[in-house]
């Protein structure tokens, strides 16, 4: 438990850090040919997370399989970064100009929201709201663990956007 806490932390504070450091012309700046604006990659993380935060306090089932089956798949397959994945439609951020603060805001609010989730929930339980693609669906445990990976990844990205930016 303390160890999906201080990683869920750690990684979830990386990410408003690294989105801290964009100025107001840069959040909404294309670096380069084919990538989101910093803005958009951050609206992308409010969507997913926050969908994520709602699947693990949604409704549940009794798991018949290891809570932590599917962890070990999902940390390899977004910490590839050698792979590019297409965003499905529903999380998929418009191309407009996007509030710093307001996004910094609903990335603290989704922070504490995972955080109160790991505290006060049963993690073996299976998180029966959303099934995805290749994983189905996810224990509590490995939905925050997603969300961990999905965000690692995604911070990733914005540290070679600053870069990009920054690089003149």
């Amino acid at each position: 438990m303390e160890k999906v806490i201080k990683e869920a932390e750690e990684t979830l504070s990386a990410l408003e850090h690294a989105f801290s450091k964009f100025d107001a012309n840069e959040i909404n700046t294309v670096p380069f040919e084919g990538s989101w604006t910093a803005g958009q990659l951050a609206k992308h993380l409010v969507m997913a997370n926050g969908g994520f935060l709602q699947v693990i306090n949604g409704p549940i089932a009794e798991t018949d399989k290891p809570a932590d089956l599917m962890v070990g798949q999902i940390k390899n397959d977004f910490l590839n970064f050698n792979v590019k994945f297409d965003s499905p439609k529903e999380i998929y951020p418009e191309n407009r100009e996007y509030d710093q603060s307001a996004l910094m805001g609903k990335l603290g609010e989704i922070k504490k929201g995972i955080a109160v989730s790991i505290s006060n929930l049963d993690l073996t339980k299976t998180c029966t709201a959303f099934e995805l693609p290749v994983y189905g669906y996810l224990t509590r445990l490995e939905a925050i663990y997603f969300v961990i990976y999905h965000t690692q990844r995604h911070v990733h990205q914005l540290k070679n956007i600053y870069n990009k930016l920054n690089s003149n």
